[in-house]
């Protein structure tokens, strides 16, 4: 089927099946860690996080039984905008070896064959892949997320940054499945599960989840943050004054209840955090392009070819799950 642009899906159900979106690259990574890489196709190329990415795919099938189901890519893993704005965005994660396209992320040698494996598989399997030009899967995530209208949500990532996307109302709700432990150890925000963690305000955690990590940093982004301002601090911040907004103005209002040490270091911060704020939040608007509609189906798109796939690559017994969790769409 040719790729088209996403469309959506309407039911008659009164509690109608999530639609699940899946980070792909983090949780192909977290596969790939998790797993040892003994088990090698008949042609020797390790298979490891062909493997433990399916079973999580029907793990994830099984679990939540969706109604449509993405598999979110980076179509630009480091996007120029973030990079114009804080250059520090993910330099520690560039290949500098010599041999490397400039731009290029480092990635085990073992592990980018794997990943054409697995979009293979996706493929034979019926299973819809989405990307946007010049952005993140987090930016596809956030744009399937928050534009849905008609089933709840279900966001499958190891990237804390995306539980700025939880969210109550207006429906349908949107849930993120923190996967950073493995999936075996996942945790299921919603506003009050985050707020109940990190501190933030219930009626707006996902936003001020957003604001909170803008004002504390992410060193595994290489975003620094407002000097001198940890985590809880942050979310004291965000919580006692809303948002980041609002905490900005308190700034240069005399009458707010602001400690000067607080007021010094924001007001230091100020270029940064006009700049990071754009690069913390994800897009929500973007232009995704799926490869097929998202729609689950019971049967594989292609059986024959997903069978071949499973002998080619080693894979019988995870593939021959996922084709037992397809069945569970019915």
């Amino acid at each position: 089927m040719a790729p088209g642009r996403f469309r959506r899906v309407t039911t008659t159900e009164s509690a109608p099946r999530p639609l699940l979106l899946l980070d792909g690259a983090s949780l192909w990574f977290r596969a790939f860690h998790a797993i040892p890489d003994k088990i090698t196709a008949p042609d020797g190329r390790s298979v490891n996080a062909l493997r433990g990415f399916t079973d999580m795919v029907a793990a994830l099938i099984t679990r939540h039984r969706p109604a449509r189901l993405v598999v979110c890519l980076d179509l630009d893993w480091r996007p120029r905008f973030r990079v114009d704005l804080v250059p520090t965005y993910k330099t520690h994660r560039l290949d500098t070896s010599a041999d490397a396209e400039p731009g290029a992320e480092v990635v085990p040698d073992r592990l980018t064959p794997q990943v054409g494996m697995i979009l293979e598989v996706l493929a034979a399997a019926g299973i819809a892949t989405g990307g946007a030009d010049g952005l993140e899967a987090d930016d596809v995530l956030g744009t399937l997320a928050s534009t849905e209208r008609t089933a709840p949500v279900v966001v499958v990532s190891g990237d804390r940054d995306l539980l700025q996307l939880v969210r109550d109302t207006p429906a349908p709700p949107v849930r993120v499945l923190y996967a950073g432990r493995g999936l075996a150890k996942a945790e299921l925000f919603g506003p009050a599960e985050v707020a109940a963690k990190y501190g933030v305000p219930t009626e707006n955690a996902g936003p001020a989840y957003a604001d909170m990590a803008t004002l504390r940093g992410d060193s595994s982004d290489g975003l620094p943050g407002a000097a001198g301002i940890g985590e809880k601090t942050a979310a004291t911040l965000i919580s006692r004054f809303g948002s980041l907004e609002a905490l900005r103005a308190a700034v240069d209002d005399p009458a707010a209840e602001l400690a000067q040490g607080i007021r010094a270091k924001l007001r230091a911060a100020a270029g940064y955090l006009d700049a990071a704020a754009p690069v913390v939040r994800v897009v929500r608007d973007a232009d995704v392009i799926l490869s097929r509609p998202d729609t689950l189906h019971p049967i594989p798109a292609d059986s024959d070819a997903l069978q071949e796939l499973a002998t080619r690559y080693n894979a019988e017994s995870p593939i021959k799950r996922l084709i037992t969790a397809l069945g569970t769409c019915a």
